[in-house]
């Protein structure tokens, strides 16, 4: 049996890597505070808090995504110590019990890999991203090191998205002034929608991606990569 674990499935980009990839897997294992909208035969939902609650015990699994995150966005003067701790608890803590509690079961599984989520502003210095881009930064190191560390029988990547239309990012994009602005920051005028991301991770579990292991993979629609 082919089994992905997705950690957060039932919002946002968790949701559409669900919807992509229901048809590559035997069984997808959603672990997530809400339930999921859609219902599938080979869709099962446990409901769990990531950071308080034990997990579902699986025994064997192809891939893991852990999807959890947050965008925090204050001035420094603004951020509590408790923002930074809720924030890598949500971003970083949480991933690493994940990959600690499945780890057994990735090495029971075929050729296994595991997506983490990282973001543009640790590698762009954002005005207001102080909190968020800390704990995303730890999530790039906490990649390259276990790539090393797992190789050569478990893959781990992070893809770091640009703003993605969801409803994490909302805030952002509030009216069509905003969203006319969001697309004029970026060089390919355009900002990212859920499905393209989630083809990114899907690209990641597979064997077409069998040679890449703990690599950032920045989809910035130009923000990061050109100066116009």
């Amino acid at each position: 049996m082919k089994r992905l674990i997705i950690v957060g499935g039932s919002k946002g980009i968790g949701k559409a890597i669900i919807s992509s990839l229901l048809s590559s897997y035997d069984e997808i294992v959603n672990i997530s505070r809400t339930s999921p909208e859609a219902s599938q035969p080979n869709l099962k939902h446990y409901s769990c808090d990531i950071l308080t609650d034990q997990l579902p015990e699986i025994d064997k699994a192809d891939g893991l995504v852990y999807c959890p995150g947050s965008i925090n966005l204050k001035p420094i003067n603004r951020l509590s110590v408790d923002d930074f701790k809720n924030d890598f608890d949500i971003n970083v803590i949480g991933a690493v019990k994940a990959i600690q509690n499945y780890l057994p079961a990735l090495k029971n599984g075929n050729k296994p890999s595991v997506v983490l989520f990282s973001t543009v502003a640790a590698k762009l210095g954002m005005p207001f991203h102080a909190s968020v881009a800390a704990s995303k930064s730890a999530i790039e190191g906490l990649t390259k090191s276990l790539g090393a560390e797992l190789a050569p029988n478990i893959r781990i990547n992070a893809i770091a998205p640009t703003v993605t239309d969801t409803e994490l990012a909302s805030k952002l994009l509030r009216n069509e002034r905003m969203i006319d602005n969001m697309n004029e920051r970026h060089p390919l005028k355009k900002y990212l929608q859920p499905k393209e991301v989630a083809d990114m991770a899907g690209f990641l579990l597979s064997e077409k991606a069998a040679s890449m292991s703990g690599q950032i993979f920045e989809m910035d629609c130009g923000i990061v990569s050109f100066k116009l």
